[in-house]
């Protein structure tokens, strides 16, 4: 078993940027202080790089691209590739799960044996995809042939979140490396150290240099720089839906890049009384709004319950929520972690105080200090508050989980939609015809009947209404990267 703090203090970090095939210092010096919130303490120092450190990073991408070092090989040569990368990510598991836990406070024991593995399944799935991807022979007038192909757009910039650095960016980076695109990487400031190791590794695999550049600093430069640029043709983003708006002016003030945008969430649970195994809903309902500290853009954090089986259902998810109290991320034991900074619990923690002040807390509603920090926010339940109470809409992106009851199907869809988010929903029942039924109506991106926030490689992910557009995972997720090209070939 792996003594994960032993692990932790050995650990080398180089906090340097990844740009035209090297590691590379921001050109000014400029550096930030990468802080454990589990414990406040700096990780390492990481370059923050200037709009010309950025700038040079989309040049070198551009030429890789357009001398065709990546973007003009053969499809078994980035498959074989990728692969590499993907045997690369298992083969140094231990380190990211470690980068990732000493970055934002995700429990180790999630981030050994769920983002890991799974960032390097998904290089593995659009590796193989890359070779079984087919052109089209539509049909055309005598005398004539037209091919339909699928043509890499150029450059891409991926602009990735702090709540799942590795894996989110597996889900982006994949699929548009291979297409043959070249990327150009920004994490978030809170948590860039997997990024900046797995664009390393990317070389070790046999990327060639400048086909994936990892660029680290503060998020409104860095972002503005790669929204802005003429030189990037498509921008991949998941984070917030405000900086997802100011991310589509950049794209019309420049030159209409395309964006794929997945956005915010306030996903409902619905839960009917025909639900057959109750206990088995509020397990799965903890789970939905309590993993990973409720740090999930699709986290089930509304509630929506059966007036009449409400007390008894609240009181089973109370118990199972038990499951995620927070602890020591480095403890492979824990439930939890810490939250992403002590600023993010602040707002959490205030969020819970709303919830206090208009409704009812009857679970957790307690802010604790553990290994020397205070970030660190207890699962909590708030019943009781008005319909129209902003904790029912804002998004928290903490472990808070708000109940509403209703008394009809119709009343069900109304609250489940009532937000300006359609990013996932999930709903109980034990009625086939009303699970097609309520399924169909709610706006959601996905829908998850007796399950909640179901995921998997092969199924698209993404949004209705501002939780945005385009979509992760699955080969729909070649769409984003890609546009088809038709050749038409007169022959008289």
């Amino acid at each position: 078993m792996t003594d994960w703090h032993a692990a932790a203090a050995a650990l080398t970090i180089d906090g340097r940027a990844v740009v035209d095939g090297v590691r590379k210092d921001a050109s000014d010096g400029s550096v930030s202080r990468d802080i454990n919130p589990a414990t406040g303490e700096t990780t390492a120092e990481v370059a923050s790089l200037s709009a010309a450190d950025v700038d040079a990073a989309v040049v070198s991408a551009r030429t890789a691209f357009d001398d065709g070092r990546w973007s003009r090989t053969d499809a078994d040569h980035r498959k074989s590739v990728l692969l590499k990368l993907a045997d690369l990510i298992d083969e140094h598991t231990e380190e990211f799960a470690l980068l990732d836990s000493l970055d934002m406070g995700k429990p180790v024991g999630e981030s050994s044996t769920v983002d890991a593995p799974g960032s390097a399944a998904t290089f593995r799935f659009y590796a193989e995809a890359i070779d079984k991807l087919v052109d089209e022979v539509p049909s055309t007038p005598q005398g004539s042939t037209a091919l339909v192909t699928r043509e890499a757009l150029g450059v891409v910039a991926a602009i990735t979140p702090w709540n799942y650095p590795l894996e989110i960016a597996a889900w982006k980076l994949a699929p548009a490396l291979a297409l043959g695109n070249s990327v150009v990487h920004k994490p978030a400031s809170a948590s860039p150290l997997s990024a900046l190791r797995l664009g390393e590794l990317a070389l070790e695999a046999g990327l060639p240099a400048g086909v994936l550049n990892v660029v680290p600093g503060r998020g409104g430069l860095v972002g503005e720089t790669l929204g802005l640029h003429n030189a990037v043709d498509a921008l991949a983003f998941t984070g917030s839906t405000s900086v997802a708006k100011t991310l589509l002016g950049y794209s019309g003030a420049s030159n209409m890049k395309r964006l794929s945008l997945e956005a915010g969430g306030k996903s409902a649970n619905v839960v009917f009384a025909d639900t057959e195994d109750l206990d088995a809903a509020a397990k799965a309902a903890a789970f939905g709004a309590f993993y990973n500290q409720g740090e999930v853009c699709s986290a089930n954090s509304r509630l929506l319950v059966e007036a009449s089986i409400r007390d008894e259902f609240v009181a089973l998810v109370a118990k199972h929520a038990e499951a995620f109290a927070p602890g020591d991320p480095l403890d492979a034991a824990s439930g939890a972690g810490s939250l992403v900074s002590a600023a993010h619990a602040d707002d959490v923690w205030a969020a819970v105080g709303s919830a206090r002040a208009d409704g009812r807390i009857v679970a957790g509603g307690e802010r604790v200090t553990i290994t020397g920090s205070d970030a660190y926010v207890v699962p909590t339940i708030a019943v009781d508050l008005p319909n129209e109470h902003p904790l029912h809409f804002n998004e928290v992106f903490g472990p808070l989980l708000s109940v509403q009851t209703f008394t009809t199907e119709e009343e069900a869809i109304g609250l489940a939609n009532s937000t300006d988010y359609g990013l996932a929903a999930s709903l109980w029942t034990g009625s086939v015809s009303r699970a097609h039924r309520v399924a169909g109506r709610l706006v959601a991106g996905t829908v998850s009947v007796n399950t909640v926030d179901a995921l998997g490689l092969t199924t698209p992910f993404g949004g209705f209404k501002q939780s945005g557009f385009g979509r992760d995972l699955s080969l729909h997720a070649f769409d984003n990267y890609s546009d088809l090209k038709t050749t038409w070939i007169q022959f008289g």
